[in-house]
């Protein structure tokens, strides 16, 4: 399996955090990963299908796809040969680019659109990206940001988006209750703005940063490795059982299980690396 990663240029580094690459050659019997909650969404660029499971039911479809930021842990369908790019945009992108579809706002859900109309690019364009993705990825993300710089350009920002880039930036070195007086506005005024531009509540976000920095954490270590009272202590959870309540709860298993497995999601999705 093919897959990589890379930062969004300057030039689009402002609503796009970056761009991946993931293609699986042959068909296989099982592979099933879980793709955790995420405050991001993703424009998916593929020409092959997609299935996105969850305890609400499944999503399918055929072709690009708009993946919006999501609280639910979708199942993916891997078992299928794909070639899927993709461009994962900052939390609360969506919104300053919600004037082309309002739907780019919506949670848990994935919407089918034609790449062709969205970026004007064309089905041969398309292949040339996927081949230079295998061969040159440099080259595949210059040709991308040439196609997304248009669409990008016509992003408006208003008050509450750009409350909200603060507020992302401020919560990576304090906590929410210290906001108010870091960005010299009410605690109010920033849970309305955040929840306007993300759909999600502050506690919601963090609750999916944090799982995504431990399950980093966690998977630079081997199974072996693994102390769970020191996990739940760096992690600030009163202790263990704690931490399992919680892991539980956000990925459907328990932890010993999930290590296990290994069922992180991969680098594709601009996440956790891992291997199916």
């Amino acid at each position: 399996m093919l897959h990589w990663i890379i930062p969004a240029t300057d030039t689009c580094s402002e609503l796009v955090e970056c761009y991946w690459f993931i293609e699986k050659a042959t068909d296989t019997d099982s592979s099933f990963p879980k793709l955790n909650p995420d405050p991001c969404a993703h424009l998916i660029i593929t020409p092959n299908s997609y299935s996105y499971s969850s305890d609400e039911g499944a999503i399918s479809g055929q072709g690009s796809h708009f993946l919006c930021a999501h609280q639910s842990t979708f199942e993916l369908d891997h078992c299928k040969a794909f070639t899927h790019l993709g461009v994962k945009f900052r939390t609360g992108a969506p919104y300053e680019l919600s004037e082309n579809n309002e739907h780019f706002t919506a949670l848990d859900q994935v919407i089918e659109l034609s790449v062709n109309d969205l970026l004007s690019i064309s089905d041969e364009d398309q292949r040339q990206m996927y081949a230079l993705a295998r061969s040159d990825k440099t080259q595949c993300v210059a040709m991308l940001e040439r196609y997304l710089q248009p669409w990008l350009a016509r992003s408006k920002s208003d008050q509450h988006s750009k409350l909200v880039s603060k507020v992302c930036d401020e919560l990576q070195h304090v906590s929410i209750s210290e906001l108010a007086s870091q960005l010299f506005c009410s605690q109010r005024t920033i849970e309305r703005s955040f929840r306007r531009v993300t759909g999600l509540t502050l506690k919601q976000y963090q609750a999916m940063t944090k799982l995504e920095l431990m399950l980093e954490h966690l998977y630079q270590k081997s199974p072996a490795d693994i102390d769970w009272v020191d996990i739940a202590f760096e992690f600030s959870f009163s202790d263990q059982p704690h931490l399992i309540r919680y892991l539980k709860n956000q990925i459907g298993t328990t932890p010993k299980k999930y290590v296990v497995n290994r069922g992180f999601t991969i680098d594709i999705y601009g996440a956790v690396s891992s291997h199916e």
